[in-house]
C-alpha cells in the first residue's frame, strides 16, 4: 500500500512538473498578433499555394537590428529597426528536403504600400529589401517577399540579437571554420584563424561582421550565416538535443523566449511539431543558398536579381521541386546573362506590385545554383 501510494505521489508530482514546465515554455512565447491582423486584412492580395506544392510549408525568419531594450548595447537609434538577414524557409510535403534561401538586405525591390506604426500607409516603390521591415514590419517584410516570389509564406519568426545570442549559448557553442584572423573592435571580435566554438556575444559578432572579413560584402555575410546554420543544424542532430531532456530544456526556454510568431506558431506545440519536421530531414537535403544577385546597375553598393536564374530559384520553390547546388566558388554551367541596353532592374518574379501574382518564369527547368548543404564542414578540405 505504502509503495502503490508513492508510485502515485511521483506520478501525479511528475505530471505536476510537467504542465508547470509546459505552460512556462508555452507563456514565453509572443505573438505577434499585430501582423497576423495586418495580414488577414490583405488577404485578397497575398499568393495561392500552387497544386503541386500541397503539404509544403514556407517559413520566413527574419533577424531584426532592433536596437530597443536588451539590444541597445549594439548601438544604433533606439527603437529604430530594419531587418538585418531574411531567410525563406521551403519545408517540402514529403518533409525530405528543406531549402533555406537567404534573401540580400542591400537588394532593390519594389515594395508595396504598408501600413507604418504612426497608423500611416506608405507610398509603394523601388527600395532596398531591409527598409520593408522598417516601413512596416514583419507584414511588410511578408508581402514583398510574397510578390516577389508568387510563394505563400504560411508562417514567421521574428528573432533579435539578444534572442540570437542566448540561443546559441543555450546549445554550448557552435563551431565554426574561420577562414582568417579576425580583429574587430566594432563586433567585437578577436579570432585566429581555423576551426573553434563560438558562443553568444562572438557568434552574434561573426555572424554580423562584414567589413573585416572578406572582400566586406553582404554577400560573404550571408555565406557565413548559412554555414553557422548548417554547423548548429548538424551540432543538434548529432548530439541528440531533442531526444535529452537535460540539453532540450535549456534550448526550448531559450527558443520561446527568444523569438516572436504568428498565432499559428506562437506555441510550444506548434514550435515542437516545426522541429521534429526539420529533424527528420537528412542533412545532405538541407540547402542554404542566397537569391542570386550582382551589383546594382545604378549603385554599385546596391544589389539586384539576376534573371532567369531568381525567376526559376522562386519558381521550383512554388512547385515544391528540390533545388541543385554546387559548392561556392566552383564554375557555372553557364555564364549569368547581361542586361540588354536600357533594361530596368531585375527584381523577380513580379507581376505589378500589389497584384499578389507572380509572372512566369522564362525558362521551366531549375539551374544549378550556387550554395551548401547542412553536411559540409565548411573546415574539411574541398
Amino acid at each position: 500500500m505504502i509503495t502503490a501510494g508513492a508510485v502515485a505521489f511521483l506520478l501525479v508530482a511528475t505530471g505536476v512538473l510537467l504542465w508547470v514546465a509546459y505552460r512556462k515554455l508555452d507563456g514565453n512565447i509572443r505573438t505577434d498578433s499585430t501582423t497576423d491582423r495586418l495580414l488577414a486584412r490583405l488577404e485578397a492580395e497575398r499568393p495561392t499555394r500552387t497544386a503541386g506544392a500541397k503539404g509544403a510549408e514556407n517559413l520566413l525568419l527574419i533577424g531584426s537590428d532592433d536596437r530597443s531594450g536588451s539590444n541597445g548595447a549594439y548601438g544604433g537609434e533606439s527603437g529604430t529597426q530594419r531587418s538585418d538577414t531574411t531567410i525563406l524557409l521551403h519545408l517540402a510535403a514529403d518533409r525530405r528536403h528543406a531549402t533555406a534561401v537567404s534573401i540580400p538586405r542591400d537588394v532593390m525591390v519594389p515594395v508595396p504600400a504598408c501600413d507604418q506604426p504612426d497608423g500611416t500607409r506608405s507610398s509603394p516603390g523601388t527600395m532596398q529589401f531591409n527598409w520593408a521591415f522598417e516601413r512596416g514590419g514583419a507584414a511588410c517584410s511578408i508581402r514583398t517577399v510574397e510578390q516577389l516570389t508568387g510563394i505563400r509564406i504560411d508562417h514567421y519568426l521574428i528573432l533579435d540579437f539578444s534572442g540570437f545570442r542566448t540561443m546559441v549559448d543555450a546549445v554550448g557553442g557552435v563551431e565554426v571554420c574561420v577562414p582568417q584572423p579576425i580583429h574587430d573592435k566594432d563586433a567585437k571580435l578577436d579570432l585566429p584563424a581555423g576551426r573553434q566554438t563560438l558562443h553568444g556575444e562572438q557568434a552574434l559578432g561573426y555572424v554580423r561582421v562584414r567589413e573585416s572579413l572578406g572582400d566586406g560584402s553582404d554577400t560573404q555575410r550571408m555565406g557565413r550565416q548559412q554555414q553557422f546554420l548548417a554547423s548548429l543544424l548538424r551540432k543538434v542532430q548529432s548530439q541528440g538535443v531533442l531526444l535529452n531532456p537535460a540539453k532540450l530544456w535549456p534550448v526550448l526556454d531559450a527558443a520561446t523566449s527568444s523569438v516572436r510568431a504568428d498565432g499559428g506558431l506562437s506555441s510550444l506545440g506548434a514550435l515542437y511539431d516545426l522541429t521534429q519536421d526539420l529533424r527528420g530531414v537528412p542533412s545532405a537535403d538541407v540547402v542554404f543558398l542566397t537569391a542570386p544577385r550582382r551589383p546594382y546597375r545604378y549603385d554599385s553598393d546596391r544589389d539586384e536579381f539576376v534573371q532567369p536564374q531568381t525567376a526559376q530559384l522562386f519558381a521550383a520553390l512554388r512547385d515544391d521541386r528540390p533545388i541543385t547546388v554546387r559548392p561556392p566558388g566552383s564554375p557555372t554551367a553557364s555564364p549569368s546573362p547581361s542586361p540588354g541596353p536600357g533594361a530596368g532592374p531585375d527584381t523577380g518574379p513580379t507581376a505589378e506590385a500589389g497584384s499578389g501574382e507572380a509572372a512566369s518564369p522564362t525558362a521551366s527547368a531549375s539551374p544549378t545554383f550556387e550554395g551548401r548543404t547542412a553536411d559540409v564542414d565548411a573546415c574539411a578540405p574541398h
